[in-house]
């Protein structure tokens, strides 16, 4: 008898620990999930900065491709907040203070305009969606330019365009 219950105890705690995992949500990246990552970036012009945003995304796994193109104009917000930061910073430390202002109002068109047209674009009618990102990649070289060649934002730059242009290459075999 003191088997039987033994065991009646530990298929107890099995059944448990079973529905405990599963309740969690935790998910493991299977290879079959990566597949369409992997086709997608290599897509692009920068597949490995692709593949790297992409596999850093916990929605990345169960997307389509929309949601991928989604998960980069996130990327893309993230990074126009990043460089107002960064903009905001270089105004108190002097500098090119007209170049710099004209750069505010570059990547506050980008959070403003772009950004919301690129999220509503993407399942509705990806061509303004393609519009969008390409506007963002656009304000980042203008901006990079009013410096005549000496930029204390070329890497915030050289990043928002990048990203754009993963963006762009994604949302277009949307059209």
């Amino acid at each position: 008898m003191l088997n039987l219950k033994h065991l009646s105890i530990i298929c107890s705690i099995l059944v448990v620990a079973i529905i405990s995992m599963s309740a969690c949500h935790c998910r493991v990246l299977q290879p079959n999930d990566l597949k369409l990552i992997e086709e997608t970036c290599k897509r692009t012009p920068k597949p490995n900065l692709c593949l790297q945003l992409l596999k850093g995304d916990p929605r990345a796994p169960s997307a389509d491709t929309a949601g991928l193109a989604l998960i980069l104009v996130d990327v893309i917000k993230a990074k126009a907040n990043e460089a107002e930061k960064t903009i905001k910073q270089l105004l108190k430390q002097g500098g090119n203070k007209k170049a710099l202002s004209e750069c505010a109002v570059d990547y506050k068109g980008i959070l403003i305009l772009d950004i919301p047209q690129a999220t509503r674009a993407v399942r509705g009618d990806p061509k303004f969606a393609d519009d969008a990102v390409s506007d963002c990649a656009v304000e980042a070289d203008i901006c990079e330019n009013r410096f005549n060649g000496k930029s204390p934002l070329t890497h915030v730059n050289n990043g928002m365009r990048d990203v754009a242009n993963v963006a762009r290459a994604i949302i277009r075999t949307l059209l």
